[in-house]
């Protein structure tokens, strides 16, 4: 059965295409190989598929954490209605589009204080993690004489159970723990900051439908009961993500469709009758990108080892961390591989595929179902766009990083 984010990708001659361009052909235009290759028409897919889904009023963010690489970023610019950034590069990068400062936001546990400079005088929104950050964020303001644009992250009194990652319910890094909101409301009005709203965060990388409505419903009736100390109107409530994408063969794409439908209803029961003047916001990162991207890596060496066969690649896990089971999986799995040069060919030949770094980590297929593979030949793993590049230990035995492309 073939993996949904293969088949997303166009195959001509026997070769797969990322931009109709063929895999073989876009290894000559980049020059060298490893190297990640982004869709530009699967973006554009991905967030009208989006679009057509969520309701009309709820604004569609990029976590520009998820793939900063200029080009994405400054095609999304034009797709999307906001970038959220989470460090000063990543600030820099999205100033540098079309999108207003207005329109960005900035969160994360440890900002410094020359980061809440830049983002007080650029006008950025800084999602306040701690009544500390709220304290020098205040400073920066007095001293710039500039009002800050600030919004609280709550650490919500529930967690998400099912997600990848959960950054919300019990002790946190991230975020105002819910019962000491009030309070920090009360100071960052007093301390004349112009207070926008609310961004909740629970969890990341879900796959279930029911949970993520779960998790919704949950925080539009927090924030409802968050504003009851508000001195204003909320003007923004950033309900979070959390969408997962399948990475393995028994995970299940996320009916987006149904996460939909129960946002719908959350907006126009609960959210627009409370703020009517909030600009809505849903964030996402790796559910836009993650599944338009490949990273390609070409076959160095085919080595028989007491009846196991290696097709060792000239990349590895220093580009591609999390496809080498080495980024918070328990139980290593494979990400979806293929032969890019042989895509008309049966898949009958069972392999491991192995990075070219001195160390038994190295390994971005275990025991997987290939077509027969040579030398020379291209070797794509999917799932590639988000958390690729940028999440990998690239300087680890110091070999050369790979380029990223946009087709």
């Amino acid at each position: 059965m073939t993996h949904p984010a293969v088949a997303a990708f166009a195959v001509r001659d026997g070769r797969l295409c990322v931009g109709d361009v063929p895999v073989d052909r876009l290894a000559q235009i980049v020059g060298s190989t490893p190297f990640f290759a982004y869709d530009r028409g699967l973006l554009t897919a991905r967030v009208e598929r989006l679009r057509a889904a969520l309701p009309p009023r709820l604004q569609l963010s990029y976590a520009v954490k998820a793939n900063p690489m200029p080009a994405v970023v400054q095609h999304l610019a034009g797709l999307v209605d906001s970038f959220d950034v989470a460090s000063a590069r990543e600030m820099r990068l999205a100033l540098d589009t079309t999108v207003a400062p207005d329109h960005v936001s900035f969160a994360g546990p440890g900002k410094a204080d020359d980061e809440l400079t830049q983002a007080v005088a650029a006008g950025v929104t800084v999602e306040l993690e701690s009544q500390g950050e709220a304290r020098r964020v205040l400073g920066v303001g007095e001293a710039l004489g500039i009002r800050p644009r600030v919004a609280v992250r709550v650490n919500p009194d529930f967690e998400v159970k099912g997600s990848g990652m959960r950054m919300g319910g019990g002790p946190q890094q991230f975020g105002v723990d819910s019962e000491d909101v009030p309070d920090l409301v009360k100071f960052v009005v007093t301390g004349g900051a112009d207070l926008l709203g609310f961004h909740v965060f629970a969890g990341s990388q879900n796959l279930r439908a029911d949970v993520i409505a779960e998790a919704q419903r949950k925080t539009a009736d927090l924030v409802v009961r968050l504003a009851e100390g508000f001195d204003g109107p909320v003007r923004y409530v950033n309900l979070g993500g959390g969408f997962g994408i399948p990475y393995f063969p028994k995970d299940e794409p996320l009916d987006l469709d149904a996460v939909a439908a129960n946002l719908h209803a959350v907006l126009d029961d609960v959210l627009l009758p409370a703020f009517p003047q909030a600009r809505l916001v849903t964030e996402l990162g790796r559910y836009i990108v993650g599944e338009c991207g490949v990273y390609v890596t070409r076959i160095l060496d085919r080595k028989i080892s007491r009846g196991r066969t290696y097709l060792v690649v000239d990349g590895g896990l220093h580009h591609q961390l999390a496809a080498s089971g080495n980024f918070g999986q328990v139980v290593r799995r494979n990400y979806p591989l293929a032969v890019g040069t042989r895509m008309a060919q049966d898949a009958d030949e069972v392999v491991n595929v192995v990075g070219c770094l001195c160390t038994p980590l190295d390994v971005l297929g275990d025991k997987v179902t290939l077509p027969a593979a040579d030398v020379g030949d291209l070797v794509v793993v999917f799932q590639s766009g988000a958390y690729g590049l940028t999440a990998s230990p690239t300087a680890f035995l110091g070999h050369p990083a790979p380029v990223e492309v946009l087709v």
